[in-house]
């Protein structure tokens, strides 16, 4: 990480005990001086992220100045740490600081969120982010030697801006996590700038950077999503699952009181209150590496590393090894007779100590399959207990939870069959489909997005030993980002139903929705299928996404068509777009796109009212009788594009 000249200005932040408790053990104190000079040391990033996340639309320029003004409030602290403006909380700090920046909450239509103070104003702020940064314009690109030059001209400036732009677009993503990418593309700007092939360098050495962040940033909107819509009590059994398969050697009571660290870090992380959630999280790790022995005998270079880069390997580090002591079933939950009696006297303990017992004896589970056994378990035991003899009820329960898992896994086994017989283009149309048809209401970006990391999940996972846990963990990352984070996001009432009524079985949910009834095409538009040769100047990927929006849009305008025939029109129409921008001149890209894309969607018969009700559709009907037509000449095209 870079040194930066404003050190000294995180101190303010934290000598008051309302802004954070002090460390009372040695231990303790040693890691909060560790961090508290990570932070002194990262401090203008650290601006720069609350501010690009909070403010989205923010300039890069209007970010200055809010560093500057609060290099200001720093300097009259440090003169005078009695002023009562001192003792404040750090995110109100940032917060006042913005709402306190002339015409800004005007211009970017915050100001009702500093009209509030205190936890009020906080929740404002966060409510205020917006997942879908489709209003932003495209991510900067410069070629290799450009960005070159401006690191090597500046790198406090380009590294900034850099941060700027991936926090503004990634409002969710906590702050160690953008501090490690932050270091990591530090890292490698430092070596390809030296290298003669820097763009074969950026390209090998900076996708993984930004493909690490892009799963960090689905995790952790997924996260924060989580805990809005379904509360602390969900998260904390989605943590304590995670955790037992993560370490299962862990003591029950010793995972409790971590569980409840890990929930309040949560709150912060996801509040944007960046101080906070470093501290905390550099809090948990310590305290983790601390008893290595009790955790995982997997985090030992973890524990070696530096802040956040320890932080990030532990949560990336792998399962522990299964204690070899542990039996393959905790007969407690289902062999005592006095289970009822030991879930009436605390419920939320008793089903905890379940979650903990049974995810750490199954690791190769996913974690939605995990709850929902949990699910299970509580409807089994509220009839069982109900009934005349309980332990005759329940004592077959692990039968049950076993027939449950084998369901899930052939399902998914059926899945990735199914996707290996598509193919990559196939599976991704199927699921261009399948989302637009549930959720029509989504934007075209959003859907294309979903379709193709879908593509991703079962392209990654199905050949993998773990592919059933791989599947379900990575399908529930989709779905909570279909879902968003902002608890009153409204696509439609079946949708928002899964979404919101519960996270176990989220997914089932989704498989039992049909196409949404009562959604409303768009107009037809002559546009819509005007293909032009310079769609094919795009970068391949460029062209990728051009292809699936127009695909989308496809199926919004026909999306009661059945299934089989939408998939056979978009594999022709994708095979249409291939085939005609391999042509070397413009005139025969545009007589391709005529014979091989506009003739079969205009005698595709599900368009032919569609067609009759435009102005131009008599003309185009007559034009596309035939093929032959079309081949031999491009005028009727042109004639029928000005009625």
């Amino acid at each position: 990480m870079k040194q930066l000249k404003l050190t000294g200005f995180i101190y303010f932040l934290f000598f008051l005990t309302e802004s954070l408790m002090l460390p009372t053990e040695l231990q303790d104190l040693d890691n909060f001086n560790i961090t508290q000079k990570f932070i002194e040391e990262n401090v203008e990033y650290i601006t720069i992220i609350t501010f690009a996340q909070y403010v989205q639309e923010a300039t890069f320029e209007e970010m200055e100045k809010l560093v500057k003004d609060m290099v200001e409030y720093k300097d009259s602290c440090m003169a005078n740490s009695m002023l009562p403006k001192c003792s404040k909380l750090p995110n109100d700090v940032l917060q006042e600081a913005i709402c306190a920046m002339e015409g800004l909450p005007q211009k970017h239509n915050f100001s009702h969120c500093c009209s509030k103070a205190d936890a009020e104003r906080r929740i404002c702020f966060f409510y205020n982010k917006k997942a879908n940064v489709g209003f932003l314009p495209p991510f900067p690109t410069l070629d290799p030697e450009e960005k070159c030059q401006a690191f090597k001209n500046n790198k406090e400036s380009f590294l900034n801006h850099f941060v700027y732009e991936v926090a503004r677009r990634n409002p969710f993503v906590f702050a160690p996590t953008l501090l490690t990418v932050a270091a990591h593309f530090e890292d490698v700007a430092t070596s390809c700038c030296e290298e003669q092939n820097k763009v074969n360098c950026f390209q090998t050495r900076a996708v993984p950077v930004m493909q690490y962040l892009k799963a960090f940033s689905s995790y952790q909107n997924n996260v924060c999503g989580t805990l809005l819509k379904f509360g602390t009590k969900v998260i904390n059994s989605i943590n304590i699952a995670i955790l037992s398969q993560k370490f299962p050697k862990i003591e029950f009571e010793e995972l409790i009181s971590l569980i409840e660290d890990v929930s309040s870090n949560y709150d912060e992380c996801c509040e944007g209150d960046v101080v906070h959630c470093i501290r905390h999280m550099s809090k948990i790790m310590n305290h983790i590496c601390s008893k290595q022995d009790a955790f995982s005998s997997k985090i030992k270079e973890c524990c070696e590393k530096k802040i956040p880069e320890r932080d990030q390997c532990i949560i990336n580090s792998n399962k522990d090894d299964r204690p070899k002591d542990l039996s393959l079933r905790e007969a407690k939950f289902t062999d005592s007779e006095n289970v009822c009696q030991e879930r009436d006297a605390d419920p939320d303990t008793f089903f905890a100590e379940f979650n903990f017992e049974y995810s750490r004896r199954h690791p190769d589970l996913s974690i939605p399959q995990l709850l929902r056994v949990v699910q299970m378990y509580k409807d089994l035991l509220r009839n069982c207990c109900n009934t005349e003899n309980p332990p005759d009820c329940y004592r077959y329960a692990e039968d049950k939870f076993n027939e449950a898992t084998e369901k899930s896994l052939k399902k998914i086994q059926q899945e990735c069959k199914h996707s290996q017989n598509l193919g990559k283009d196939g599976l991704k149309y199927h699921y261009l489909i399948r989302f637009t048809k549930i959720a029509p209401q989504l934007s075209t970006e959003e859907l294309v997005s979903l379709g193709k990391k879908m593509v991703t999940v079962f392209s990654t996972c199905c050949t993998l030993s773990e592919e059933f846990a791989c599947v379900e963990n990575l399908v529930d990352l989709v779905l909570g980002e279909l879902c968003g984070v902002n608890e009153n996001r409204t696509i439609n009432p079946a949708v928002d139903h899964c979404c919101k009524s519960n996270f176990a079985f989220r997914g089932p949910c989704f498989e039992s929705l049909t196409t949404h009834k009562t959604y409303v095409p768009p107009p037809f538009s002559q546009d819509l299928f005007t293909f032009h040769p310079d769609m094919c100047q795009s970068q391949n990927e460029e062209l990728q996404k051009k292809t699936d929006r127009f695909l989308v849009n496809i199926v919004k305008l026909k999306y009661e068509v059945a299934n089989e025939e939408l998939q056979s029109l978009l594999t022709n129409f994708g095979n249409a777009v291939e085939k005609c921008c391999k042509a070397e001149k413009d005139e025969e890209k545009l007589v391709c796109f005529n014979v091989e894309v506009v003739f079969f969607l205009f005698n595709w018969y599900t368009w032919l009212n569609k067609i009759k009700q435009n102005p131009a559709g008599p003309c185009f009907l007559s034009a596309v009788s035939t093929r032959t037509i079309f081949e031999s000449t491009i005028a009727t095209q042109l004639r029928c594009r000005h009625h």
